[in-house]
């Protein structure tokens, strides 16, 4: 069916988000999520200035040649506001062709290969007791796998951690201009072992346990971190150094045998083929809004498959539903699925979008819905209008800039 209409819808229900609303002749709409943490309106102007012009006219079921109009047509390939905008597009136009078929998406992905999404949940605390209390309660939720932070003794700011008096699990875009945080690499890798020994001698190891590390460390650092999380049993450890150099990740392999992920950064299967292909990860944890939608990060975990890696996409707050939504029906389809990040969503945020999926003993289910199953209130998505807000920059002591 033709595309008759094709409108970005900017709101802020707790946090920015960019949704891509595309129109068929018959009336049937798609949704898909454009947001690009503290750089939303970029993408924004991307759809409206130079994609949503071209969609007019063309088959909405033609999501191959579609994307690839978009991507081979632009010249200037690749990057997150280019990759973020066509994976709104690829979304949308999946969901209209769940909607016309009357099946959900992850049927016209050739059905489910597991009976629910394993996810992680983000325990956090400004202590060590008051991380291990949050633990306590993802456990009694039913969590299966939990990821695990807590400042670090010294800093005065610490990565991934609640903010008091959000409600938020972790909020840390919550400034006009990004705010400084201070890191410390010793202070770090004395603390992170002695954090993962008292999880495992409150809780045991009947569950699966992840730490973000975000791109702190060198190399070798990592090697080393990885070292002395060994007796932990670690799920995996994540981004522990910045993915620019994929070769750099050679040298962790050769010195621990945690598991490592990678990817939330990464834009296509470009960045992440060398990884992949020299088996230098375990997880691949690229994410459907900043990887060209589902037509394309289909193909990076295809080739993951291809060399045993698991996936383990993204799925931050600072993604939309639709995202999430999105990441749920591939992930129950694909046969190399390793877990799926869910951080939920700041109220009010369910004002705007009305989801179908479900949470069940640690496990998610995209729901049965046609399409992706998630629906725009658009009043209430007016009363809510974009707030600039950044996530912070880090530094080291003497005021350099680090990575975040």
């Amino acid at each position: 069916m033709r595309i008759t209409a094709a409108e970005v819808i900017v709101t802020c229900p707790g946090r920015n988000y960019v949704t891509l609303k595309i129109t068929t002749a018959d009336g049937v709409t798609g949704l898909g999520d454009a947001t690009l943490n503290g750089r939303e309106l970029a993408v924004a102007s991307y759809l409206r200035d130079h994609v949503c012009p071209l969609l007019i006219g063309r088959d909405s079921a033609h999501i191959n040649d579609i994307w690839q109009y978009l991507y081979r047509g632009a010249y200037w390939r690749r990057g997150p506001v280019t990759m973020t905008a066509i994976a709104a597009v690829d979304c949308a136009l999946w969901d209209i062709l769940g909607k016309e078929a009357g099946l959900p998406v992850h049927r016209l992905l050739g059905g489910a290969a597991r009976d629910g999404v394993l996810i992680y949940g983000h325990a956090s605390g400004q202590s060590v007791d008051e991380l291990l209390d949050d633990v306590a309660a993802y456990r009694e939720q039913g969590y299966r796998a939990i990821r695990v932070q807590a400042a670090i003794p010294g800093l005065e700011s610490t990565y991934g951690l609640h903010h008091p008096g959000t409600g938020a699990t972790y909020e840390p875009a919550d400034a006009a201009m990004p705010s400084d945080n201070v890191w410390h690499t010793p202070a770090y890798l004395e603390f992170a072992p002695e954090l993962m020994r008292a999880v495992r001698e409150r809780f045991g190891y009947d569950f699966h346990l992840l730490h973000d590390v975000h791109h702190r460390l060198s190399p070798l650092e990592a090697a080393q971190l990885g070292k002395s999380l060994e007796p932990y049993r670690m799920f995996w450890i994540e981004d522990p150094t910045p993915a620019e150099d994929q070769e750099a990740f050679r040298t962790i392999r050769q010195h621990t045998t945690t598991p490592v992920a990678v990817g939330e950064v990464f834009n296509s299967i470009w960045d992440c083929q060398h990884l992949i292909t020299e088996r230098l990860i375990d997880y691949i944890r690229t994410s459907v809004s900043h990887t060209g939608g589902i037509t394309h990060l289909r193909k990076v975990f295809d080739l993951a498959a291809l060399h045993g890696v698991r996936t383990g996409s993204h799925g931050a707050g600072d993604l939309s539903p639709i995202s999430f939504a999105a990441a749920l029906h591939l992930d129950i389809t694909v046969p190399n699925f390793g877990i799926q990040e869910y951080m939920g969503h700041l109220e009010p945020a369910s004002e705007v979008f009305k989801t179908n999926y479900a949470f069940r003993d640690g496990y998610m289910h995209p729901g049965d819905a046609p399409g992706l199953g998630v629906e725009i209130d658009e009043e209430a998505a007016a009363r809510y209008p974009y707030e600039p807000k950044y996530l912070p920059v880090n530094r080291l002591r003497d005021g350099s800039m680090h990575d975040w």
